[in-house]
């Protein structure tokens, strides 16, 4: 979340005069995240979220993304539901870009998970993975596998100039996880960035996620491999395996892993370290001057890649309970 877009008080309430949410009694920029503009919205009927679709969101891909959010709501998945309008519409514009107003949602994320969090989390992203199971629109990962080798070749000197000798490793890690990539795993829609500050808890127990918009269609367990990437490593760049452990139980608990995807899991999560590196990396020169955001660091996941090239067993868990 960050804020790209100033919105006056005379555009918002020409938004709101299509909705019976009542009179606007304030609106307050969220400085986080790097995709969109986010604001807390507060009327006379409740609190709820307004966001500004913004250049890296196509706006082709929002119906997607805002029919998910509304069939997992009907399917009983807790997560940030779209308001329609008086006419049934969710998807609307403020200064030419499209907007949605969004449900507010009850909750703490938390930024330190314990192994409890992490079971919590993996528990909420299968049954994710369930409730969305039969939602009838279909969007491909525009940031699968095959999209990381073109995107590093226009980010090989970004590379070279955070940390000299990088290029040439991500070209062989590149390699490496191209050569090892599954295809045949099971396949269902995915929230593919099920990072701790998407996901809420009400004490210790999981109340539902936000933020999907990066959800696609691809293999289920490459989310899991994003998640284990997001919520087991330590601040000092370990991994933490009862996390993983955890993580994993709780997931197994709704919808037991083949044996094909356990297997597949430490290349999954190799590229998923990549995905997120490269995207950082992007988003490191290319956050717009003056925005309320500070993008986050590439060398992070530049860490986590060199443990999943020098460990790669190392999500290979064995049995979980």
């Amino acid at each position: 979340m960050a804020v790209y877009t100033d919105i006056t008080d005379e555009e918002l309430t020409a938004l709101l005069s299509d909705f019976d949410l009542g009179a606007p009694l304030a609106l307050k920029g969220i400085a986080e995240g790097v995709e969109n503009s986010n604001f807390m919205l507060e009327t006379e009927v409740g609190r709820f979220f307004l966001t500004v679709y913004e250049k890296r969101v196509r706006e082709e891909d929002l119906p997607f993304f805002l029919g998910l959010m509304h069939w997992l709501a009907e399917h009983d998945y807790p997560s940030a539901t779209p308001i329609a309008d008086r006419a049934g519409e969710i998807l609307k514009r403020v200064r030419g870009k499209p907007a949605a107003i969004i449900s507010f949602m009850q909750g703490l994320s938390v930024r330190r998970p314990t192994a409890a969090h992490c079971r919590e989390a993996g528990d909420g992203l299968a049954r994710l993975h369930l409730a969305a199971q039969g939602f009838p629109l279909s969007r491909a990962n525009d940031l699968g596998q095959d999209a990381w080798a073109p995107l590093f070749a226009t980010l090989r000197d970004d590379a070279e100039n955070l940390k000299p000798g990088l290029a040439a490793v991500i070209e062989a890690d590149l390699a490496r996880i191209a050569a090892a990539w599954p295809t045949d795993l099971p396949t269902g829609v995915i929230h593919a960035d099920y990072f701790p500050d998407n996901v809420f808890f009400q004490g210790p127990t999981f109340a539902g996620a936000i933020d999907f918009y990066f959800a696609c269609v691809d293999s289920l367990a490459y989310d899991i491999a994003v998640a284990l990437n997001a919520w087991c490593f330590e601040a000092d760049g370990s991994f933490n395996i009862t996390s993983a452990r955890a993580l994993l139980a709780g997931y197994e608990a709704h919808r037991p892993l083949t044996p094909a995807e356990r297997a597949a899991l430490p290349v999954l999560a190799h590229g998923a370290a990549m995905r997120f590196f490269l995207t950082r990396l992007h988003d490191w020169g290319a956050t717009p001057a003056g925005a309320l955001v500070r993008p986050k660091d590439p060398l992070e996941y530049e860490r986590k890649l060199a443990v999943h090239r020098s460990a790669p067993d190392l999500v290979l868990l064995g049995e979980v309970s």
